[in-house]
């Protein structure tokens, strides 16, 4: 039992760990909190927290795989390359497809909180600065 319960403490170290790589710039993180294997050959599912904190923008930025993220708190602007501003509330959400180049702005004095899920190419990074 203890064996299984240090493993699990690992794991969750190992995650918790992995999650800070993916802090995108001043104002966002994201905190892995889980991943596997998808029906798609080389791909795998991550799923995150990410949190853009009161007035910060992520950054422009592209992921090697597609994004399906729910607003779980909060509004954000998000800014996809040639289409309109969007505004993105709590309980909605939005897919920005792999490659695509976005941006999140939090307008807002409070942070937003959204759930990302990633499914992207294994071995990448989750996210790459744009120009």
């Amino acid at each position: 039992m203890q064996q299984r319960v240090l493993k699990w403490s690992l794991g969750l170290a190992a995650l918790a760990v992995a999650g800070g790589l993916f802090a995108q710039a001043n104002g966002l993180t994201r905190t892995v909190v889980g991943r596997g294997d998808v029906s798609v050959a080389g791909r795998e599912a991550v799923v995150a927290k990410v949190e853009v904190a009161a007035g910060a923008r992520s950054g422009r930025h592209t992921h090697p795989g597609d994004e399906i993220s729910y607003v779980v708190e909060g509004q954000v602007e998000l800014l996809i390359d040639g289409q309109p501003p969007r505004a993105v509330k709590a309980g909605e959400s939005f897919v920005i497809p792999a490659g695509t180049v976005h941006e999140a702005h939090n307008v807002n004095d409070a942070p937003v909180r959204l759930i990302g899920v990633y499914v992207v190419e294994k071995g990448k990074p989750l996210a790459s600065p744009a120009p």
